[in-house]
């Protein structure tokens, strides 16, 4: 039998070319074997990720659950191959669906936020340029990380600002219109990347390597900005420590579009498609999730329904 890491590789190999995208699995994994190393052991074991959990430091409940699942699965290849792998049961990490309350930037907060991220110290000054660019995207469009992440440089149409994300959630692609300032500003990364780079990347937003960005390496930038303005604890070891997440940029673009609906008088039921569709949400009923998480907008849409309740009396 080939070694751990050789048969992860292959593993990974083969399920890519199935059409899975596993970039953070492999990286996970791959901490995984690192630890397993450590230890000095040639099978994988239920002992073993209960070690590893213990010496990897704390987590949400959420994210053990899911790198559980991932060893699981690779677990269980090797178990096909070798029997004297175990295969964690995924009931070692009981997990209930619960999503939680989402942290709403202020419109300062996400200011100062992209401001830091344009100060991150780099030799071409394209790191700054990089992040601040890509923060503000995702605050100004509510895009999914990944969403960012995988944006190709013909994804990104400066001349009618529209934005095509072929890489959503479940696999469905979609078209995002974008405001004349995002455009000016994706216009100007653009221009920077093709002037070092000579305009030979595939990806849209790029590391000073000339590298697309890894979704690691995205959170661990956000993460540093939110400690350099007191928005999260310094950590040590490049650890990211427990604060608001950059997936909360995109809740908080979904609850103030639909703040500014409410308080302008428009018809709610009528947008929330709009939104829904803007979003890549599967369902609408994960957009009106936000009227149950934030109080202020379940305040608004409970006086719009008695407004209307009470109209309706009068008839």
């Amino acid at each position: 039998m080939n070694s751990l890491a050789e048969e992860l590789e292959r593993y990974l190999k083969i399920r890519r070319a199935l059409g899975f995208k596993l970039d953070t699995a492999a990286r996970i994994l791959r901490r995984f074997l690192s630890f397993a190393e450590q230890e000095h052991a040639d099978y994988i074991t239920t002992d073993l990720f209960l070690r590893w959990q213990k010496a990897f430091g704390h987590a949400h409940r959420g994210t053990w659950a899911a790198r559980l699942g991932m060893v699981h699965l690779f677990a269980e290849w090797l178990h096909g191959i070798d029997a004297r792998n175990e295969v964690p049961p995924r009931s070692l990490i009981p997990l209930r669906i619960r999503r939680s309350r989402p942290y709403i930037y202020s419109r300062e907060e996400i200011q100062r936020i992209i401001c830091a991220a344009a100060d991150l110290p780099s030799i071409y000054g394209l790191r700054g340029l990089t992040y601040s660019t890509f923060l503000g995207l995702v605050a100004a469009t509510g895009l999914r990380i990944s969403e960012a992440i995988l944006l190709d440089v013909g994804d990104v149409d400066l001349t009618s600002g529209v934005i095509t994300i072929r890489h959503g959630k479940h696999g469905n692609s979609r078209y995002n219109p974008i405001s004349e300032s995002t455009k000016a500003r994706l216009t100007a990364y653009s221009k920077e990347c093709v002037r070092l780079f000579g305009g030979h990347n595939e990806a849209f937003f790029i590391s000073e390597e000339g590298k697309r960005l890894s979704d690691s390496c995205v959170r661990y930038n956000f993460s540093l900005v939110c400690k350099n303005i007191g928005m999260r604890p310094a950590q040590h070891f490049h650890r990211h420590g427990r604060g608001p997440r950059i997936h909360d940029l995109r809740h908080t673009f979904a609850v103030h579009t639909m703040l500014n609906w409410y308080r302008s008088g428009k018809d709610a039921a009528a947008e929330m498609i709009k939104l829904t569709t803007y979003l890549g949400h599967a369902n609408p009923s994960s957009t009106y999730w936000y009227i149950e998480a934030i109080p202020e907008l379940l305040e608004l849409a409970s006086q719009r329904a008695q407004a209307q309740l009470a109209k309706e009396e009068k008839v």
